[in-house]
């Protein structure tokens, strides 16, 4: 693979060479002149037949890039991809040409487009001002991993922590369904995501057990009290 052995800051995903990150500086003489930014590249089993996938990871300002999710419009990419074309020309040649000649005609970002159609020299300013705040170096190297870190504290830290007992299940559209009784901090849960306020019954018929057995164990102490009386 060439883009391997060029000069492009390449990173393995679980070390696949089907996932991997590239760094990408804007093309010179434009405002993404100064912004580097970390480009995700996926390629499927087609590959070469069929375009790999690839997306902004860091924010970046142009009509034909979505600014929350990084994807690209972009033809040679999502229709006319050939596999006589290399990796390396995504980086060398197909982003530069995207960056220096947006098509506001059919755009990803529709306020990037109608700035750039009404006011190219504002449309270049906040170009600009993306790359100051978005596209630093640094932010190359941190992009996609405060959101790594947000999905696992969500899970950390998630209300519905809960032990399952019994033999529950779940069916193919989700929704859990079984015998199992299902201990939760706020009630029982099902696989839809919807809470059912069962969990105070269930805890009421739970303490009722251990009250019962409670008293089955004093009983026996009676009687074995009783037995060294005598």
């Amino acid at each position: 693979m060439k883009l391997l052995m060029s000069d492009y800051n390449v990173t393995l995903v679980n070390n696949k060479m089907s996932e991997f990150f590239v760094k990408f500086h804007g093309p010179a003489e434009t405002p993404f002149a100064k912004g580097v930014w970390k480009i995700h590249v996926e390629l499927p089993e087609q590959f070469p037949y069929k375009s790999p996938s690839i997306g902004f990871m860091n924010k970046i300002f142009h009509p034909n890039i979505d600014e929350l999710s990084g994807s690209v419009c972009l033809d040679v990419i999502n229709q006319t991809w050939s596999p006589m074309f290399e990796l390396i020309n995504i980086f060398e040649i197909f982003l530069p040409q995207l960056l220096r000649y947006p098509n506001p005609a059919d755009p990803l970002n529709g306020e990037a487009a109608a700035l750039l159609m009404r006011d190219p020299k504002a449309y270049a300013k906040k170009v600009e001002s993306y790359v100051d705040r978005y596209a630093t170096p640094e932010d190359a190297d941190q992009a996609g991993e405060d959101d790594e870190d947000d999905s696992d504290e969500e899970v950390t830290n998630s209300p519905l922590r809960k032990k399952v007992v019994g033999n529950g299940h779940t069916n193919g559209n989700g929704n859990g369904n079984g015998n199992g009784v299902t201990k939760a901090s706020n009630g029982n849960s099902n696989g839809n995501g919807k809470i059912n306020g069962d969990a105070d019954g269930q805890q009421e018929e739970d303490d009722e057990d251990d009250t019962m057995s409670d008293m089955g164990e004093l009983s026996d102490e009676d009687g074995i009290m009783g037995e060294m009386d005598d």
